[in-house]
């Protein structure tokens, strides 16, 4: 991967399913500090159960990890996760708003909603990555992101603990990158080299 050919954004999106807490611990584990990029993640979880993704993510990563609140500023730096239960959206003025609005593809949050809504925001300044999932949540909002400009990545399907979700974002619009987890984590970290490097 060429650093000097990649985009300066100043927001990640990560959506992911399932297996996609494994996918996430592996993408974002011993990223170096101090981290500049926010991101925002949506993880499907099942309706009613009280999550403890910050919890579980924050015992283990060295950055911010909070859940995403209504009307709250986006934080540099900061892993966001959208709360179960409520869609996530990205407002143009680069805060978050939530919505109980009736699922998308059988989800709440839906990933098609995060990214497309972040894809308006930040348009080219977006990157949007789609890991392991069984439907087929996210493969519009990443095609928003890349018809916005911004970057998309997918992991690799035959790496993917649940492929359907990669395959579906990848059928929708050719990403930028289709990687194992391993180098979506050396992407992330040369966004978030060239975000520092830029502001």
């Amino acid at each position: 991967m060429n650093a000097a050919s990649l985009p300066a954004v100043d927001l990640v999106a990560v959506g992911a399913s399932a297996g996609g807490i494994d996918a996430m611990m592996r993408l974002f584990h011993a990223l170096p500090q101090p981290w500049h990029l926010p991101m925002v993640a949506v993880l499907h979880l099942p309706e009613g159960r009280e999550s403890r993704l910050v919890e579980i993510f924050a015992r283990r990563l060295r950055m911010p990890v909070c859940e995403a609140q209504d009307k709250a500023d986006i934080a540099p730096g900061t892993l966001h996760f959208a709360p179960p239960g409520y869609h996530l959206f990205v407002e143009r003025d680069r805060r978050f708003s939530l919505s109980c609005e009736p699922p998308v593809l059988y989800s709440r949050p839906s990933i098609d909603l995060m990214m497309s809504s972040a894809a308006d925001a930040y348009g080219p300044r977006l990157a949007g990555m789609v890991l392991t999932g069984a439907n087929e949540d996210g493969a519009r909002g990443l095609a928003d992101i890349g018809a916005a400009g911004g970057l998309t990545a997918v992991q690799a399907p035959q790496e993917a603990a649940t492929p359907m979700m990669p395959q579906a974002a990848i059928a929708a619009r050719a990403p930028d990158h289709v990687l194992p987890l391993t180098d979506l984590r050396e992407l992330l970290m040369q966004l978030d080299a060239l975000h520092a490097a830029t502001h």
